[in-house]
Parts: C-alpha cells; structure tokens; sequence
C-alpha cells in the first residue's frame, strides 16, 4: 500500500472514529449547554470554539450548572479548572480560608510580566508591599494630589477634546478617550510624568499600545494548558510572539522614567512631589540594582490597576447611559444643587467632597460596575485539599477560577432583574447606599486583597461622570459593531464605543 492511500485510510477511520465518538457523548449529555467531554482532549473543545465570546459561554455554563462547574482538560495536562460565582466560594477563598489560597506559582508564571509586584506576592513579600502602598495610597498629600489633579484633567484636557469633537460632529471612539484619560491620570499619580495622550491630535503612546497586547496575552494564558503557552512562548509564535515586544517597551519607559526622576531628585530634590515613584525614591535604602528592580515591579503594577481598570469602568458606564437615558436624567437632577465652577469656555466642574456625598451617581456607577467588571475573572490555587462550602472538593494543583461577570448575572445572587441595569438596587428605602458585600460584588477585590485604589478609582470616576454627563450628550453611532467585551484580562470593548458628542445646553 502506498504512502498516500495509507494516509487518507488512517484519516478516514480518525474522521469515522470521531464522528461516532462525537454522538456517543452527545447522546450521553443532558445539557447543551454543558460542554462536552471528549477522549483525550477533555472539554477544551468546546473551550476554544467559545473563545471568541469566553465570558458569556462561562456564564451560560454557570448558569445551568448551577454557580460552579468543574472543568477537565486534555488528557496528562495541569488544566483542572473549577469554574465558580457563588459568593459562599468566594467568602470561603478570599476570606474565611485565605490562608490556603495564595496566588501560588502558577499565576507567577502567567502574570510573569508583573515580576515580583504586590500582585504576584505572597506571604511577607506581599504584606511588607501591601503595608507600604497603603501607607502612601492613605496619606493625606496622596489623596489631595488624586483629587486636584483628576479635577484638573478633566477641566483643561477631557472636557475641551470633547467640545472639540463636538463641534466637528464627527463620530468618537468614547474608549479610546477614557483610555488615553486614564493612561495619562495613573502615569502622573504613579510617575509624576503626563504623557498628554488626551490632546486634540490623539497621539499614539507605545507604552499603552504594550501595555494593550500584553494583557491580551495574559488572558489567552488562562484558557490553554500551560504546557502549550510556554512551548509558544519558547519559540515565539502565535500570541506570545507580542508578549517580548511589549515587555521591551514597558521596561524601556519605565527605566527612563526611574532615570529621569533620580536625576531631578539630585539637582533639585522631589522630595514636594506627591507622586508615588518619588516616594518610593525617597524611601530608597537598599542598593541600586535591587531598588530598580522593585521600582520597577511596583509601578508596573500600580498602571495596571489604575489605568486600564478605570478606563474600561467608564466606558461601560456611558454605555449604560445611552441605554438608560432616565439615569442620566436622574444623576442631572442630583447634580443640580452641587457646587459647580464654570470654565472661560463655559462649561461645568464640581468640587471633589460634595460629589462624594452624591447617593444615586455612586450608585450607578456600582451597577456598571457589577455588570461589567474590569477585572472579570479572579484566579486561585489551593495549597492544601479543602472542601467548599458549596460541597466541591478542590486539590493542590487545581485552579480556582472566579468569574464576576457571571456572578453579576445569577439570579440567585441578585434577583430575576439581574441582567438589567437598575441603579436603584443600590439604594435603601430611606435614600441612603445598601451595604453589599464584597463577596457579592467583587470588582475590588475581596478580603485581605481588596483594592487599596478604590477610594482613589472612585474619586477618578465621579469627576469624570458628573463633568461629562453635565456638559455632553452621547448617542451612539447606528450600525457600529456590537459592543461587547474583547478577550482580555481587562474587560474592554471588543470594537471600541463609537458615539456622537453634542453640547448639553446648561441652563443658568
């Protein structure tokens, strides 16, 4: 027999072989919706044919399971997932029993970007960075520093780029706006430096657009064995090939920043600026290489909590509002006695401490929040076996998976509207905030690892909405593609969120 006739024999009898294997299983599987388990490859076929739409297939599993599923690999892989949104779980991994559930070496090697930053840390290393972050993060100049600076930016940069494109009347990717907002806030509290990525012009910032491909790559890392991630990474193909790349940029800005800091601190001091690289400059006591590298660990990852987190809440939140113009009416009404400053092109400011006692924007932008978390899953490991409270024994070795954007759509945890936006589920009969719990509504984190920047996001938050929804309209571009989330560890728009501007006419 001929080398060919073999070949297309041996690829007939595979195809019949799984054609029935296909239908054995089929017939077997009560849900659908359940993926199906197949010999030697496990679920992950079903994985990767829902990829394109990875947290809405979570949910919809989720969904029927129901809150926690375990999910199976290919055969001889480390893929052990247990997929779970039941807040009991939760409680249980942040809270209760955290102690046995670390990020763990696992997720190091995933976020291996990220080095040694509080992030990855465990242990002492993590509670000797968490300890200093929020000494720094709490301070009083810090905190002053956040909210006059974000007060500023939205005044003289935010606000007169929207008027511009307003005025053109040209559609505007309102993403892209939040996200250059957002890059240039975090890099001035973490750096001291603006880039002023939020210009008429619209410059392009190859520290964003790296900071863009590597968290695509980081979630991709998530969802295969990790055999086949580190093979690729190894030979540079596929998705890893922009991971070098990217990781050469950051490092390259991040270097010449710590350089250009140390050199003003030398001529003149910085020992008045209230951002946080300069105190950890000041602070400096052990040797150069080390410091570097810990200057360096810790400010990667105070931009990636800052920047890309805030930036995807407020473009979730707008688009919420072009949904539900009776909110953006309702937080219009709660901003008119507020004390407000007018700009010499005539449009609208509010001062920081009177938007914080604000009930009903806090609350809307808490449900955004809930539905569209920026960080929509949690990744953990357990150190010892232990059983869950919903009964599901976990193992060393397997990965403890939590999907917040599934959870912001069980209907046991949030009732049978959970999937609508109602900001008024926030609010109590007697018109102040609901208490929820962090392990209900996770977009900060829960436990001892809850964010110590949600104070600080909030503050960003309130002056852009209450400035924006003051002084514009949006409505989006008819015909754009579905606004969806984009296969990133960040929840950001797949196609980005085309709007039209218009001048809101403000009324003395």
């Amino acid at each position: 027999m001929s080398t060919l006739a073999f070949l297309v024999e041996f690829l007939l009898s595979f195809l019949c072989f799984s054609f029935l294997c296909y239908y054995h299983v089929k017939s077997k599987q009560k849900n659908s919706i359940i993926p199906l388990q197949w010999p030697v490859l496990g679920m992950l076929p079903g994985l990767l044919a829902n990829c394109y739409r990875l947290h809405d297939w979570i949910t919809s599993v989720l969904v029927v399971s129901p809150l926690n599923f375990r999910f199976t690999g290919p055969l001889s892989s480390d893929m052990s997932l247990f997929l779970t949104c039941d807040p009991a779980n939760v409680r249980h991994v942040f809270n209760s029993n955290f102690a046995n559930y670390p990020k763990g070496h696992e997720f190091a090697e995933i976020f291996d970007i990220l080095g040694g930053g509080i992030f990855n840390a465990d242990g002492e290393s993590w509670r000797r960075q968490r300890a200093k972050a929020q000494l720094l993060m709490s301070g009083p100049r810090f905190r002053a520093f956040v909210s006059r600076y974000s007060r500023e930016k939205v005044e003289k940069a935010l606000l007169p780029l929207l008027a511009h494109v307003a005025g053109k009347g040209q559609p505007c990717n309102l993403q892209d706006v939040f996200l250059r907002l957002t890059f240039d806030t975090t890099t001035t509290l973490v750096f001291g430096v603006d880039p002023e990525c939020v210009a008429i012009d619209l410059p392009e910032v190859p520290f964003a657009c790296a900071m863009d491909d590597a968290m695509n790559v980081l979630l991709l890392r998530h969802i295969i064995p990790s055999t086949w991630w580190k093979l690729m990474r190894r030979l540079g193909i596929g998705y890893e090939r922009k991971m070098p790349v990217a990781w050469r940029t950051i490092d390259r800005f991040i270097a010449d920043t710590i350089a250009k800091r140390r050199v003003e601190k030398a001529k003149v001091g910085i020992e008045d600026s209230a951002d946080l690289l300069s105190s950890y400059i000041n602070d400096e006591e052990e040797d150069a290489v080390t410091v570097d590298a810990f200057l360096r660990d810790t400010t990667i990852n105070l931009m990636l909590a800052g920047r890309d987190t805030t930036g995807s809440a407020l473009s979730w939140f707008f688009y919420h509002l072009t949904k539900n113009p009776r909110v953006a009416l309702r937080i219009l009404q709660e901003l008119e006695p507020v004390t407000s400053t007018t700009t010499p092109d005539g449009m609208v400011t509010f001062d920081q401490d009177e938007l914080g006692r604000l009930v009903y924007l806090h609350a809307a932008l808490c449900e955004s929040l809930r539905l569209y978390p920026p960080v929509p899953m949690e990744h953990k490991e357990p150190v010892a076996a232990d059983v869950l409270p919903s009964g599901h024994e976990v193992l060393p070795g397997d990965k403890i998976v939590v999907s917040l954007y599934a959870m912001g759509r069980m209907e046991s945890v949030w009732g049978s509207d959970c999937r609508e936006f109602r900001p008024e589920r926030w609010i109590s009969e007697d018109g102040k905030l609901r208490y929820v719990p962090s392990y209900r509504f996770m977009s900060f984190n829960s436990g001892p690892r809850t964010c110590l920047g949600k104070d600080m996001a909030f503050v960003q938050l309130k002056a852009v909405a209450a400035a924006v929804v003051k002084n514009f309209e949006f409505e989006a571009v008819p015909g754009h593609h579905a606004v969806e989330p984009k296969l990133s560890i960040i929840l950001h728009m797949k196609n980005g969120f085309m709007v039209r501007v218009k001048r809101r006419q403000l009324h003395a």
